[in-house]
């Protein structure tokens, strides 16, 4: 085979003169024991398997300035520039410098050699375009990798990669090092990996893609299973279905049986002797003459200083019902103080306060649902009418020892009445549904002489006039409205004078005990409102606002304010402030007095009654305790 002639590299294309001489320029010169690619070695070069170097000059100054290290630099190339044959990695540098050279592909050839001889170089391909010195193009054949060993052993063959240094064995071993592990990461491919992860992981928020749980494969253990509960007999028949038994409907509030209900205490276990005691005083103390009933009025400073001598004692505190108190009631008797309190799951407890706190509470359950109505009857006290929202109003008789219903109805449910005529025989019974009804008790049966619809939509209270009978007011949602009952008819009521103002729900309308020239109304708008009803006109304005805090919340029953029977102008409120207390308003808006006590009287007293002639206050709590401010 012929020798390569001299100036060419074997077959390919000669260099031309101005190429070999810029080749020249850029190979070192300083050090002799450099051999760079000359015309010896070209005649040295002998056939045999051929190594492909694409090399073009490396400088350490450009290595400074790039940042990312060489290992990460090979990595990001061979992951993304894996060429046909994944044994050929390729590494490429690219960095813009405004200096570029035209520089010339050469090929180079050489058989593969013991050890000592450099590889084989293949042929350096002809680029058109301008390059700059840092661009760097190495292709390295897998069959040549053992050669690189020799090379790092002292071989006198050394490449340079940049035009001023010379590589080291150390440096060359470091550089087949890094080409290694650059071909290994590169295999296991983690950069495609971690941005296909990053793919599905940014795909998956977008779209909201919940991951779904994989079903378990294995088959479920067959549970054994009992030849009762497989319903066969041990013969292997099925067993008849046995027909679904109907759930028992639980009412919350049962209605207790029609007609009367003996009036005997739930809270006493011994003997009946106790019971008959407390109602033979009941009797006794009801014995009232008509005149020990008038109300005489006295003057305010005199009044007040009545209020001051009231006091709360440790004795005159004690718990009489289990639940909630809506109602109060005060006997009219004036030698024995007894105190009436209906709850919220329908009991009654009657309080003789000149016994022991034990023995003088007995409790009655008459109701099922919250008694939110209860007075004495003023004509003749030994009658205790309660009313109830089960839809009941029910007369505690103590001479007959019974409680006789009244008024009962199915369908709606009550929340307050009063006694239209003196003698307590026709009753005014407010509805939840807004209707009022008219009952008779001299009537016999248990239904209503009249149910009229007052256009309202829920009646809280209704109260009695107390010269013209013959006019109540009913307290609604906003309305507050004033009607005769002398016009009353089912349908198309209009009322005779309307009480404005109000912007929220009403919980009370009381008029003044003696004469019923004012009227006082309890609103959830933070507002206690006095009016003028001397004269009933079409529409009523406020004659006085007191602003108050009525908010009691959901566990607390609502403030109803209650005008003192013994006093035409002064009324009586629960309230909110700390220390605890009973406050006392005239119509003018201003407060005459407080009744607290730091050691007894700890909770708010929603609903309060007074006597009608003693100087006695009695107020309820939501826990079922009475507290009583006496002289």
């Amino acid at each position: 085979m012929p020798r390569a002639e001299a100036g060419t590299l074997g077959d390919e294309e000669p260099l031309s003169p101005l190429a070999r001489q810029r080749l020249q320029e850029h190979t070192p010169k300083e050090n002799p024991s450099v051999n760079y690619v000359s015309e010896k070695a070209e005649r040295r070069a002998v056939f045999g398997k051929q190594v492909k170097v694409l090399l073009t000059p490396l400088s350490m100054e450009e290595e400074k300035r790039n940042k990312r290290p060489l290992q990460k630099r090979l990595l990001e190339k061979f992951s993304s520039n894996e060429g046909p044959s994944e044994r050929e990695p390729k590494v490429k540098k690219s960095d813009d410098d405004p200096t570029t050279h035209q520089i010339r592909d050469v090929s180079y050839k050489a058989s593969s050699s013991p050890r000592g001889v450099i590889p084989s170089m293949s042929t350096l391909h002809h680029k058109s375009s301008m390059v700059s010195p840092t661009n760097t193009s190495i292709t390295i054949d897998h069959d040549s990798e053992n050669n690189w060993d020799t090379d790092s052993e002292g071989s006198n063959s050394d490449v340079c990669l940049d035009g001023s240094s010379q590589l080291s064995a150390y440096e060359r071993k470091r550089l087949k090092n890094i080409t290694e592990n650059a071909n290994f990461f590169a295999s296991l491919k983690l950069l495609e990996s971690a941005a296909r992860l990053r793919k599905m992981a940014t795909k998956g928020q977008s779209h909201g893609i919940k991951r779904v749980k994989p079903q378990k494969t294995e088959a479920e253990t067959v549970r054994r299973r009992s030849m009762r509960l497989q319903r066969v007999d041990p013969s292997g028949v099925p067993l008849p279905e046995i027909p679904a038994q109907p759930e028992p409907v639980i009412d919350e509030y049962p209605q207790l049986p029609p007609g009367p209900l003996p009036m005997v205490p739930a809270n006493q276990n011994k003997n009946s002797e106790l019971t008959d005691a407390f109602l033979d005083t009941w009797t006794k103390i009801s014995q009232i003459n008509p005149n020990d009933t008038e109300k005489h009025i006295c003057n305010l400073e005199r009044y007040k200083a009545s209020l001051s001598h009231m006091i709360l004692s440790e004795d005159a505190v004690t718990k009489v019902v289990k639940n909630r108190i809506y109602s109060v009631a005060i006997h009219p008797s004036e030698n024995r103080t007894l105190v009436a309190a209906g709850d919220k799951s329908g009991q009654i407890g009657l309080w003789d306060l000149n016994c022991k706190s034990e023995d003088g509470v007995y409790v009655f359950i008459p109701h099922t649902q919250p008694v939110s109505c209860m007075y004495f009857s003023p004509f003749n006290p030994v009658h205790l009418l309660s009313l109830s929202h089960d839809g009941t109003v029910r007369c505690g008789d103590v001479t007959r020892a019974v409680f006789e219903e009244v008024y009962r109805s199915e369908e709606n449910r009550f929340s307050s009445f009063d006694f239209l005529a003196d003698n307590a025989s026709t009753l005014v019974v407010g509805q939840w549904d807004g209707d009022v009804a008219v009952v008779d008790r001299r009537t016999p049966g248990t239904t209503s002489e009249l149910t009229a619809n007052i256009n309202s939509k829920i009646t809280r209270t209704v109260h009695v006039h107390p010269v013209n009978r013959q006019y109540f007011i009913a307290a609604g949602a906003v309305n507050v409205c004033i009607f005769d009952t002398r016009y009353l008819k089912s349908n198309g009521n209009k009322p005779i004078s309307f009480l404005s103002g109000h912007t929220k729900s009403v919980a009370s309308a009381y008029f003044s005990p003696i004469t019923g020239n004012r009227v006082v109304t309890t609103c959830a708008d933070d507002t206690l409102r006095v009016y003028d009803t001397s004269s009933l006109s079409s529409t009523i304005p406020v004659l006085t606002a007191v602003r108050h805090n009525n908010n009691t919340g959901r566990w607390l029953t609502r403030f109803r304010a209650i005008w003192d029977p013994k006093q035409e102008d002064c009324f009586v409120v629960g309230s909110m402030a700390r220390p605890r207390q009973i406050e006392i308003f005239q119509d003018t808006g201003e407060r005459l007095h407080s009744f607290y006590n730091v050691d007894y009287l700890g909770s708010v007293c929603s609903i309060n009654a007074v006597h009608p002639t003693k100087n006695i206050l009695v107020g309820g709590n939501s826990s079922g305790r009475l507290h009583v401010f006496k002289d």
